[in-house]
């Protein structure tokens, strides 16, 4: 890619200038262990991707956890990527049911890292994050059950499905706060 000042520049070599950039902003900051992990397996990836060796990331990054199993697969079967049986096997891995979906079965044989625990996931079903509109949603969504109003709720709308069909656009996924679902939940 040609970039504004005539400089050719590759995708990695723009997800690498971010990196670095992200880096060096770290260093100004307080630590902050989980950041810290993010920022480090990016790097990891950015490595993995310039190398073609992927054995760093390969238990952590989602694309590559896929294309692993895919390969295996071909590689067992001698199959080509476009077989359907490859398309069955993507369906399966993205398949959430514990015990189910191959996915788990990766995470159990350790071939697939995890990042929560089954106490975190289960207080995420009904705490949602505090810092962005998914607080906002969750509001709603508690207010509206409480009140025994009809909703309708999607990733950007909070919806009362009363004649009036009032709708509140929550388009900043950092907005943890607005007066616009505070009136629409106490209108409720």
């Amino acid at each position: 890619m040609r970039l504004a000042g005539g400089r050719q520049a590759s995708a990695l070599d723009i997800q690498r200038e971010y990196y670095t950039r992200a880096v060096e902003h770290l260093q100004t900051r307080e630590p902050n262990a989980q950041i810290e992990q993010v920022v480090d397996l990016w790097g990891r990836q950015l490595d993995a991707v310039e190398s073609q060796d992927f054995a760093k990331v390969d238990t952590e990054i989602d694309w590559v956890i896929k294309r692993k199993l895919f390969q295996r697969y071909q590689d067992r079967y001698d199959m080509e990527l476009s077989h359907p049986k490859i398309a069955q096997l993507d369906l399966a891995y993205h398949d959430i049911k514990r015990g189910r979906g191959i996915f788990d079965l990766l995470q159990r044989k350790g071939l697939a890292a995890r990042v929560t625990t089954d106490e975190e996931i289960a207080e995420a079903v009904d705490q949602p994050p505090q810092t962005t509109r998914a607080r906002l949603r969750g509001e709603f969504i508690s207010a509206a059950q409480e009140a025994g109003r009809d909703f309708t709720v999607d990733w950007v709308h909070l919806k009362l499905n009363d004649q009036a069909q009032r709708t509140v656009l929550c388009k900043d996924p950092f907005r943890a706060v607005d007066e616009r679902v505070k009136r629409l939940i106490a209108s409720m």
